[in-house]
């Protein structure tokens, strides 16, 4: 939901902590935090309140949903470390592989052949990593983008 002021900035923030924890998991978000210095935490910070807490919050689409656009525009604009991490997420969101796959190929119309290309290979290696069965570990050391 649109920050409205009914909120406290920390509620906002909050929420988005849970979220981003629910998503990426609790590992990979204590790593972003451990990691804050003088230089990065402001930017930590406003992925939390403004991306997880006021974005990813909202009612208006599932999580699955909002998984498979951030997957588009990652591959849109080649950033493959950050579509890595995305592709763990949607799998802990819920997506299958065949529905990577699909979302994929479809960016492979809008996006590119080369950048398709390079989701192929990066998801590959994502799931070539995941133990069986555990296509929900959303871990990585990759920078974040919500």
């Amino acid at each position: 939901m649109i920050h409205d002021g009914s909120k406290s900035r920390q509620d906002v923030y909050d929420e988005g902590m849970v979220v981003r924890r629910e998503v990426l998991g609790a590992a990979h978000v204590d790593r972003a935090n451990a990691a804050k210095d003088d230089f990065t935490t402001d930017f930590q910070d406003m992925i939390t309140q403004y991306a997880w807490g006021t974005i990813w919050t909202r009612p208006g689409l599932p999580r699955t949903m909002r998984s498979a656009i951030t997957l588009t525009a990652l591959i849109a604009h080649g950033h493959m470390e950050e579509f890595a991490m995305h592709v763990r997420a949607a799998l802990r969101n819920g997506l299958t592989r065949d529905e990577l796959k699909e979302i994929i190929l479809q960016s492979a119309i809008y996006c590119g052949v080369p950048s398709a290309n390079s989701a192929f290979k990066v998801a590959q290696d994502v799931f070539a990593g995941l133990e069986p069965d555990t296509d929900s570990d959303a871990d990585t050391d990759a920078e974040e983008t919500p």
